[in-house]
């Protein structure tokens, strides 16, 4: 009783989770990169690195345009101050604005600026490579866990399969051991072999599940998708290159081999860039300038008149005053923008800059842009290094498929054929379940690594293509 309520709760389970994977949406290999490319969270980070560098390179070539700034203020002064009009001593209440206009041009700096031109260029390229290189590694794990789920795929249909074998054989002996005329060992083994199979089905949907996760973690999109059963016809006539072949090609193609060749080149300028602050810096400048102040005055005549001065000379023992004739004048408000328009200054010059001693700042920076270059280059043996033995680590592994897939091939045919005369011979009752169990365990573990070398050899012919810039 115990065994028939187990197995319908198993069906009744694979019911529900079948129920389930209907309901998903089904794509095609094609229509899961793509919603990949746009939606995959890696895949952004390394475009917002890109454009980050990109701005960066904006601003670098930005920086060899010469600067121009403009400045404008006004306020209120009280008490003793200087009057910027007559920079005289005044003690009042003061208004007084300023403007000027300033421009300052680098002629020379040991062509720090273009190197560092050249070096946010070479670093934008490398991020442009580093973006390609994320979206075929991101299109090569999409193709690789949607083959991987295919296999999945065929794994449940193999256990299922199984299962419906087990039933039939189960089913015969059933009459038999409810008579008790056959052997009820045999019947109680087809039972545990029966749940085996249903414990395998189990595990096969499971895996299925797992691959369908990743498949869904890449793609990112808020609707859980599935892949629909497809028939993939893989080529057995064997791989065209050899190992050798396949990383000469990556050398020249990969974009991760590039983004590193750049990366180096960048450090490269970087150290020119340190370098240049050992070089004098000659920059032009210029700058217009004028000022307001409410203390200033227009001083206008408004005629003459006569004085008493208070000295007096004397003729003929007889005093007489000393009179004088003096301007008069009335005090009148400079206008705003007449100030501005009168008080108008110019200056142009070269300016030079010679380091003499700085803390040894330039020497450090040096030092450290070398550092950095020999990591830049030491970056780029270690992925060349890895690339290739990758390539020999998936090339040993399709040969091994490949080969394998031959033997196992004949094995499953051997196996097929045992399994049929077994069957024949425990339906006929000449073998017992222990031989028939045997045997068609053999046939479905030969069938399963099977179909497991097909889509391994698959995978790792698509990882050899991805390296040959292939995908």
């Amino acid at each position: 009783m115990t065994f028939k309520i187990s197995v319908v709760l198993y069906f009744a389970t694979t019911f529900f989770l079948l129920a389930q994977t209907e309901e998903r949406t089904a794509h095609s290999l094609e229509e899961c990169i793509n919603l990949a490319i746009e939606n995959n969270l890696d895949l952004k980070t390394n475009r917002l690195t890109k454009e980050t560098r990109d701005v960066n390179f904006k601003q670098s070539k930005n920086a060899l345009l010469p600067s121009i700034n403009g400045s404008y203020n006004l306020g209120i002064s009280n008490g003793r101050s200087i009057d910027p009009f007559t920079n005289g001593i005044v003690n009042q209440e003061l208004t007084f604005s300023n403007a000027g206009l300033g421009l300052d041009a680098v002629i020379f700096n040991g062509f720090r600026l273009i190197n560092s031109w050249k070096q946010a260029k070479l670093n934008l390229e490398s991020a442009e490579m580093e973006v390609e290189a994320a979206k075929q590694s991101l299109i090569l794990n999409v193709t690789l866990t949607y083959l991987q789920v295919l296999n999945a795929q065929d794994l449940v249909k193999l256990a299922e399969s199984r299962l419906k074998t087990t039933q039939g054989q189960l089913d015969r002996l059933r009459s038999l051991f409810e008579e008790e005329t056959g052997n009820p060992a045999e019947y109680r083994d087809l039972q545990g072999q029966l749940a085996m199979d249903a414990a395998n089905i189990a595990e096969s949907k499971n895996t299925l599940e797992t691959e369908l996760i990743n498949l869904n973690t890449l793609v990112n999109t808020e609707e859980t998708i599935t892949v629909a059963p497809l028939n993939v016809q893989l080529d057995f006539e064997g791989y065209n290159y050899t190992a050798q072949e396949v990383y000469e090609k990556a050398l020249q193609v990969f974009p991760t081999i590039k983004a590193s060749d750049l990366s180096l080149e960048a450090a490269k300028k970087g150290v020119a860039v340190a370098r240049s602050q050992y070089i004098p810096e000659v920059s032009l400048f210029a700058n217009l300038n004028t000022n307001y102040s409410s203390a200033a005055r227009l001083f206008n005549e408004t005629g003459t008149s006569i004085l008493e001065t208070g000295d007096f000379v004397t003729i003929d023992n007889q005093d007489y005053s000393v009179f004088t004739e003096e301007s008069n004048f009335t005090s009148d408000n400079i206008p705003y923008r007449d100030q501005f328009d009168n008080n108008l200054n110019s200056s142009i010059g070269i300016a030079v800059s010679v380091p003499i001693f700085n803390g040894f700042r330039a020497k450090n920076n040096v030092a450290l842009e070398k550092i950095k270059k020999e990591e830049a280059q030491t970056a780029l043996e270690q992925t060349k290094l890895d690339l290739k033995q990758s390539i020999k680590q998936s090339y040993s592994a399709m040969q091994t498929a490949f080969e394998r897939y031959s033997l196992l091939k004949d094995q499953v045919e051997a196996y097929k054929e045992s399994f049929r005369i077994n069957e024949i011979r425990f339906n006929n009752g000449v073998s017992n379940s222990v031989e028939y169990v045997i045997s068609k365990n053999n046939l479905d573990n030969a069938q399963t690594n099977l179909a497991n070398v097909k889509y391994e050899y698959a995978l790792r012919v698509k990882i050899l293509e991805y390296y040959r810039g292939n995908i």
